[in-house]
């Protein structure tokens, strides 16, 4: 086997990358600190075509060297928006008949691996701050409350990790 060169690979340049359908997923960021795990959040973004992303409270926004470090390039293709207050979008997204799903430890949450998206249904994941997770305001806000089943001594895993993790999971169960 021999790996591929960049330019085999075949890959959207930024004008295609606009122009390409997108997945039927938003991204809202709550109160994250880390300039790298937003970084991280826009690369996965890119790569599976996320329609937007929502940057909300003390989440910081590009441009910015520790994001753009992570993010290589990715804010310069996937939409962005801040937003002062996480709830607030979370509102106006439901108004426009948008799931809203928070990604988090909660009673009554629902499994990743059972949940099965509804066909030709648009999707919000909010993804919490690294120390205190999604408010509480926003999960009881949500219309689903998703956990990433965990197996091992600390039930948590970093939020671009989170991230990547929902989003492939989606992507591979709506396949645009």
């Amino acid at each position: 086997m021999r790996k591929l060169k960049n330019s085999e690979l075949d890959r959207l340049n930024i004008d295609e990358f606009k122009q390409a359908k997108k997945t039927p997923i938003i991204i809202i960021l709550d109160n994250i600190r880390s300039l790298n795990n937003i970084g991280s959040v826009f690369r996965t973004s890119d790569a599976f075509l996320v329609e937007k992303i929502y940057l909300c409270g003390i989440t910081a926004t590009p441009p910015h060297n520790d994001i753009r470090k992570t993010a290589l390039g990715s804010t310069e293709t996937v939409d962005w928006e801040y937003a002062e207050n996480t709830i607030d979008v979370v509102n106006k997204l439901k108004l426009d008949n948008i799931k809203v799903i928070s990604i988090e430890q909660a009673e009554r949450a629902t499994m990743l691996d059972t949940f099965q998206p509804i066909a030709n249904q648009k999707y919000a994941l909010v993804f919490g701050n690294e120390v205190k997770g999604v408010s509480q305001n926003v999960v009881d806000a949500s219309d689903i409350v998703i956990e990433i089943p965990q197996f091992g001594t600390k039930h948590s895993l970093n939020i671009s990790v989170s991230c990547g993790v929902v989003v492939w999971d989606l992507f591979s169960k709506i396949k645009i």
